[in-house]
């Protein structure tokens, strides 16, 4: 857990570079329309739905259901939003590892750079399989008994599922495709929760989940690296 507070320390100082700011600024404009849009069209939609059905004498319970949008919104919304926002960032995600590589070390050669097509098909592959579980697993949270350790299995398995996204883009410029990237992080399990719990923490902070994107995938490709056996 100390080494991945490290990793993470170091890319929110890498993430000033001059070298990367392309391949974060985008991303990070993408996350602002994506969360703006989403959150005026919430509103507009909270605001209809108040005038048609509340009627005018319980018109005071607006000032409760409008902060209760707000803390929903920013506790689910920002994070839907977010995997909505990496599938569509996604191929300046995979530029952003890729340089970060040549920033930390000029002599570094990318193997393997996919193109367009492969990283959404990747990005595609890694939605189905966070969607194939997600329903099993918030079924548990219905079951008598076994609902007790329901929240520690999501939370496992968002940190997990957050570990698979954000090391995805170092080991496919490695040329590892998904299902040899499940198998690799499966061998450093502790790593890979630890990061993903961290990253998943930031995720659910507003404002400061738009950054941590860029900052999970340059300390993910820096791990990555140090970790890799030499050729």
């Amino acid at each position: 857990m100390i080494e991945i507070t490290g990793y993470l320390w170091k890319a929110l100082q890498l993430i000033k570079t001059p070298a990367l700011r392309p391949f974060i600024l985008f991303p990070f404009l993408i996350n602002i329309v994506l969360y703006t849009v989403a959150f005026f069209l919430g509103y507009l939609y909270l605001d209809h739905w108040i005038t048609q059905a509340i009627p005018e004498w319980l018109f005071w319970l607006r000032w409760l259901i409008y902060p209760l949008f707000f803390i929903s919104f920013c506790t689910v919304g920002f994070f839907s939003f977010t995997l909505l926002a990496n599938v569509i960032a996604a191929p300046f995600y995979a530029k952003l590892a890729a340089k970060t590589l040549t920033v930390i070390n000029a002599s570094i050669l990318v193997t393997h750079e996919p193109n367009l097509r492969e990283i959404w098909q990747a990005e595609l592959k890694r939605l189905s399989y966070v969607l194939s579980r997600t329903l099993p697993i918030l079924l548990l949270f219905i079951i008598p008994v076994i609902n007790i350790a329901a929240p520690i299995v999501w939370l496992l398995f968002s940190a997990w599922c957050v570990a698979l996204e954000y090391f995805a883009f170092p080991l496919e410029n490695q040329g590892v495709l998904f299902p040899q990237q499940k198998e690799q992080l499966k061998t450093m399990k502790i790593s890979a929760l630890s990061f993903g719990g961290f990253v998943t923490l930031g995720l659910s902070i507003p404002l400061i989940n738009i950054i941590v994107a860029p900052v999970a995938i340059i300390a993910a490709t820096l791990y990555t690296q140090a970790h890799t056996p030499p050729k």
